[in-house]
């Protein structure tokens, strides 16, 4: 029987690189709070109508890359790609459209049938915000600047770089969209399989070809920015003007691009040269016409999504937590005292490990493993003194504490401040 290995493109994150994740986590949520968004919670399983509704029955995601199967009860569902499509259906079932407008923040796992790449797997985890009813260009830059900050905040805003485009309104996209039709159609036979396919059904897709040939063919290309109306500059010139007024970097970038008719106007994306070819970890755009596409009433929206494996691979190394403390009873009569001291230890905040069998030395040998930085040892004679032996496993001091004074005695230990 061959040996048993996670699925090709999940593996399991061991503890270190989790507790990168949940600073992740908890950064993002503790700072999503200060600008009042609420953290929510969509199902993994979604019905599939749920994204392709969204996503666009000929988008590569729904046609290559979503895990979509039939359940036992006969329905069509698909484990989540994204997380913006369950928060927008969760508007609309939820009838949530009276109390717009809604600030959401959400992270959870993801998934996509992809070839599997440093920083990037079929089982995916994400962080993101949705700013739902607010049409107004403060709420682009209020959620870029949000990204903005959360980068700043991982230590890792200098290593990314924010590019910055506009889609216009729909009516512009659709003029440029004829005149990118009108060019790109001189030149059917030398592009790309893929570009061919777009170039019927999602052209605005092609601008983001990385075919060597495609990329020459478009340096030539018409430009969206070209057939944008007066609405579509002044909106792109006020989320300029508030990033330049907050000191926010930005780079223009013309190809970048959404490519579903429900995106317009802003488009962006925090993007570094640390990890190779995945170079996004935080991106996002303008979605006004997808709550409407959904069977909702017309609503404004804006989001992002992060990539937590991207994220956690640019953070490095984060702080360490307390090291833990070992109980170590000195004979087995005394485990029920050890049981008692570690509960009460714990409940004060202390990070404690109680050995569960050996003798003193095996005890001590698991607690050096686990980098305890000190041991209590409880003997019988310290123990009728109301007193434990506290012995600091980096040097090997020792020393009396009286039980009554144990808590604030190690307190030294988990506060940086011990006497080595």
């Amino acid at each position: 029987m061959s040996k048993l290995q996670p699925i090709r493109g999940t593996r399991d994150i061991f503890p270190e690189e989790r507790s990168r994740f949940r600073h992740i986590e908890e950064v993002a949520r503790e700072l999503a709070s200060r600008y009042g968004y609420l953290e929510t919670a969509t199902p993994i399983l979604e019905f599939s109508e749920v994204f392709r509704k969204t996503l666009g029955e000929t988008s590569d995601v729904v046609t290559k890359e979503m895990y979509t199967f039939t359940d036992k009860g006969g329905d069509e569902v698909t484990l989540r790609p994204e997380g913006t499509a369950g928060i927008v259906r969760m508007l609309i079932s939820g009838g949530l459209a009276q109390d717009l407008p809604l600030k959401f923040f959400y992270h959870g796992p993801m998934f996509r049938y992809e070839r599997p790449q440093k920083g990037r797997f079929r089982q995916f985890h994400q962080i993101g915000v949705e700013l739902l009813g607010v049409p107004e260009p403060l709420g682009d830059i209020e959620v870029i600047v949000l990204g903005s900050t959360l980068l700043e905040k991982l230590g890792i805003r200098e290593k990314t770089t924010l590019h910055l485009n506009t889609l216009g309104t729909k009516i512009s996209r659709e003029n440029y969209k004829t005149k990118l039709i009108t060019y790109l159609n001189d030149y059917w036979s030398k592009l790309s399989v893929e570009s061919r396919e777009r170039l019927k059904v999602n052209p605005l897709r092609i601008l983001d070809s990385k075919d060597a040939n495609d990329k020459e063919i478009l340096a030539n290309a018409p430009r969206l920015f070209d057939s944008l109306d007066s609405e579509s500059l002044e909106f792109f010139e006020t989320v300029k003007e508030g990033l330049d007024h907050l000191a926010i970097s930005y780079e223009l970038d013309p190809k970048l691009v959404r490519g579903l008719d429900y995106y317009c106007h802003t488009a962006f994306e925090f993007t570094t040269t640390h990890l190779g070819a995945q170079g996004a970890v935080l991106a996002g755009g303008r979605y006004d016409g997808l709550v409407q596409q959904m069977g909702g009433t017309e609503t404004a929206g804006i989001g992002w999504g992060g990539g937590i494996e991207r994220l956690s691979l640019l953070i490095g190394a984060i702080k360490k937590h307390p090291r833990t403390i070992a109980i170590i009873p000195v004979v087995s009569n005394l485990e029920k005292e050890a049981l008692s001291l570690a509960i009460h230890c714990r409940a004060q905040g202390l990070v404690i490990e109680l050995g569960f069998r050996g003798n003193l030395s095996r005890r001590l040998k698991r607690a050096s493993k686990l980098n305890a930085i000190a041991a209590i040892l409880m003997g019988p004679e310290e123990m009728d003194r109301g007193c434990v032996v506290v012995r600091n496993l980096d040097t090997g001091k020792q020393e009396d504490v009286p039980l009554t004074n144990v808590v604030a005695y190690l307190g030294r230990y988990q506060n940086g401040n011990a006497d080595k």
